[in-house]
């Protein structure tokens, strides 16, 4: 138990600093200047204990805890080792962060706030490493739950109430979904462990309604297209360090859920599998980031932010299964080291993105991108860190984003002839719209930044923002320290990517002996990017610029106003709005959207002019659902009257009913 006893006591540890928070639930002093950070080292610790076994052998265990003839049994191998990896670090930037956030007044009280936090944290741990369908879904419930009440911190507020009961309604369906798929898995018999799924030889039928039940149902809790709505509701009723964590964290526990049934579970795989899979990726990725480009409220252009990164994943995982199912090894082990790159570089900018607009909300209590801007004069802190999270994102060199995007590029562009027609039309489809997707997320970032901290600010208020505390920076400064140095040291990053890649597909890279400081994914004669060398010449290139102008600068200073197009009166509302930057995707991509517009005339005394952008999966799919459901409901409250005598007589037409079956 050497191995595992260290994420296991990390497990302990968070758990009872959460019931510390009980002690003193009104004391916001202890509550975030001694929990929080000790729960912030727990983070560190968790990293440091599974970092190891992603080059061990898999251990397990079984605990005294359960039911009768059902305990708990845990496994830590490569690829459960990788995601706590992930946890650790994100939940360390994110725990800090949130020491110096919360403060009085905010909802639950903060005692309370602590112990879903760290149940949250401690339960996300357990998924990972659940080793039979029990104990995944009891962790998975619990994490579901936490996370509904701290989604619904602020309860007094009916709209953060509705999005709450939202999230909690498809986490439940998509729980249902996974336990469905354990029970396929089971291949008939009454065994819950994982062990004795691995070991089921099921038809290619039963196989793929395993697959499928558990892409529902991993994928409703990763927002996966149409299983999305509940993303944009929850991440802005959210406390922003929550949004840091559910996106940044939970999202990818239903990535890592879906790799352990496909590819530890289920013995074998279909080609078809990784065609849906990659189609609904790819659609996903282009959904959400389309919305982003066109929403005027920062948590909710992040949170389809996360949609489109969650999109990008699941495409690698679907052409993961293409190339493992085609003979083609190296390629499968490429696309899947893209969508673990992809999974870990996603956990740091989107948390540190959603940290930051924390802060700003925090120093301005403004959340519309309309009402916001000039914010870097103010908060030079948050602007900085913000700016390499916005870099990351937007997938530029040499940060972390544009590393595992690379990757994924490289997979679509080295594919050689499939054995499935189909296939090979996806795969130049597909590469189209990842790049395409890859440029309006810059679009979309460029727009956030830009509204957000450039410029001059557009309501008066905002001249008193203040920058944020030094624990918030601490927490900033350790997440985008992170992605500085994943985008720097690519190769060695993907060397112990590759121990997962072992563990699932059978192959790696091979990796072994190639420079950790040039990331070659297949040969050099193909491609090879090292971003040191594109830093340095970076650096070299400003070096010279500024060097020259310095030796030909003739040293007179003449001082004037900007070129201001002629018009010196320059003002707030003459900047470019979040709305002026979505209006050409609106116009191009308007087929994706449900609009609501609402229009001036000629005899308003105030005219106004707005457009409501509404998603059409929504009151195509959702609406009918939730009719259908009342008017179900409806009917059966006709069977309650109240009156004794009517339910006797329901008892009793039930027992002639079973009376005249038996017979």
């Amino acid at each position: 138990m050497a191995g595992i006893g260290g994420p296991l006591a990390v497990v302990v540890a968070w758990l009872l600093i959460g019931l510390a928070g009980l002690l003193r639930p009104q004391s916001t002093r202890i509550v975030a200047r001694v929990l929080f950070p000790l729960g912030a080292a727990g983070g560190v610790a968790l990293m440091a204990c599974a970092f190891p076994a992603l080059s061990a052998d898999p251990i397990s265990v079984t605990l005294p805890l359960g039911l009768p003839d059902l305990p708990f049994h845990l496994r830590l191998d490569a690829l459960s080792a990788f995601f706590l990896v992930l946890l650790g670090v994100a939940s360390a930037g994110i725990s800090i962060f949130s020491a110096g956030y919360f403060r009085d007044g905010e909802g639950t009280a903060p005692g309370l706030l602590c112990l879903q936090y760290h149940v949250f944290l401690a339960s996300m741990a357990l998924v990972l490493m659940a080793n039979d369908a029990y104990g995944f879904m009891v962790a998975w419930e619990t994490m579901a739950l936490s996370s509904y009440f701290l989604v619904t911190t602020q309860h007094r507020i009916a709209e953060i109430r509705s999005a709450g009961f939202l999230y909690l309604l498809l986490a439940h369906v998509g729980a249902i979904s996974i336990l469905l798929s354990f029970g396929v898995l089971q291949g008939g018999q009454w065994q819950f462990a994982f062990d004795a799924m691995r070991q089921a030889q099921l038809s290619p039928t039963w196989a793929s309604a395993a697959f499928f039940l558990a892409l529902f149902g991993f994928g409703a809790k990763a927002g996966l297209v149409p299983l999305h709505v509940w993303l944009p509701e929850a991440h802005p009723a959210a406390p922003s360090p929550v949004s840091a964590l559910m996106s940044g964290v939970m999202l990818k526990t239903a990535l890592y859920g879906v790799l352990r049934v496909s590819f530890d579970l289920l013995h074998a795989q279909l080609w078809w599998w990784g065609a849906v899979a990659l189609a609904a990726g790819l659609f996903t990725a282009l959904f959400g980031v389309v919305f982003a480009a066109v929403q005027t409220d920062m948590k909710r252009l992040l949170a389809y932010s996360s949609i489109e990164n969650i999109g990008i994943a699941f495409a690698a995982f679907g052409l993961a299964i293409l190339f493992h199912c085609s003979g083609m090894p190296a390629l499968a082990a490429l696309a899947l080291a893209a969508m673990l790159y992809h999974s870990l570089n996603h956990a740091l900018f989107k948390s540190l993105l959603f940290l930051a607009t924390g802060s700003v909300l925090h120093a301005t209590h403004e959340r519309s991108l309309g009402k916001l801007g000039g914010l870097i004069r103010r908060m030079p802190w948050v602007a900085w860190t913000a700016l390499i999270g916005t870099f990351a994102i937007a997938g530029l060199p040499p940060l972390n984003g544009f590393v595992s995007e690379w990757l994924l590029l490289q997979s679509f562009l080295f594919t050689p002839q499939l054995p499935q027609p189909f296939a090979n039309m996806m795969i130049p489809l597909g590469a189209a719209a990842l790049a395409l997707t890859a440029a309006l997320a810059a679009y979309v970032m460029v727009k956030f930044y830009g509204v957000v901290f450039l410029g001059q600010h557009r309501e008066p208020q905002l001249a008193e923002a203040r920058d944020c505390s030094v624990l918030e920076r601490v927490g900033l400064v350790w997440l985008s320290v992170g992605c500085v140095l994943l985008g720097l040291v690519p190769a060695w990053v993907l060397l112990q990517i590759d121990r997962v890649n072992v563990l699932l597909l059978g192959s790696g890279l091979e990796l072994q002996g190639r420079s950790v400081w040039a990331l070659v994914p297949m040969s050099s004669e193909r491609a090879a990017y090292s971003p040191i060398v594109f830093l340095l010449g970076a650096v070299l290139v400003v070096g010279l610029t500024v060097f020259g102008v310095r030796r030909l600068y003739h040293g007179r200073v003449r001082r004037a106003p900007a070129w201001d197009c002629g018009y010196p009166l320059q003002t707030s509302r003459m900047q470019d709005t979040a709305e002026g930057f979505g209006q050409p995707i609106r116009h191009i991509f308007e087929p994706f959207f449900s609009m609501r517009r609402e229009l001036p005339t000629p005899f308003d005394k105030a005219p106004r002019y707005r457009v409501e952008v509404l998603d059409r999966f929504w009151a195509a799919l959702y609406l009918p659902i939730a009719r259908a459901v009342l008017r179900v409901a409806a009917l059966v409250g006709r069977l309650q009257h109240g009156r004794i005598g009517i339910y006797l007589l329901y008892s009793f037409v039930t027992l002639i009913a079973l009376l005249v079956i038996v017979l």
